[in-house]
């Protein structure tokens, strides 16, 4: 979608109540939207940088939202995506071993996750 139908579709969902799904991609939804006419998040494709993931669920979860906020991620297992979450995990140990300065969580990565992360 162009910026113009990206617009006009989000102030429909946004004001039209027949409208209950709003169907984007990560990539689409993980900057610069308010939506918290909505209150569920399905996450259907898990992606590397967990970060992505948490901005497109605070799209629904901001300043203005009432309505208690439910998130699903859908994973298929023995899958790539189970392998995506595995990563997920040991960045967000990585992140508080070090920004977070959580000697925990540095403890759990062994040296093969070290290397494979980086």
């Amino acid at each position: 979608m162009n910026i113009t139908e990206k617009g006009r579709a989000i102030d429909i969902f946004t004001h039209d109540a027949d409208y209950r799904v709003f169907l984007m991609s990560l990539k689409a939804g993980g900057v610069a939207l308010n939506l918290t006419v909505a209150s569920h998040v399905f996450l259907m494709d898990p992606w590397w940088n967990p970060a992505v993931e948490n901005q497109a669920q605070d799209r629904i979860h901001r300043i203005g939202q009432f309505k208690p906020i439910k998130s699903t991620r859908f994973v298929i297992k023995d899958t790539v995506e189970e392998r995506i979450l595995q990563l997920q995990q040991k960045k967000q140990l990585v992140f508080e071993g070090t920004v977070g300065d959580s000697s925990d969580a540095m403890s759990k990565l062994t040296e093969a996750d070290l290397k494979f992360l980086f």
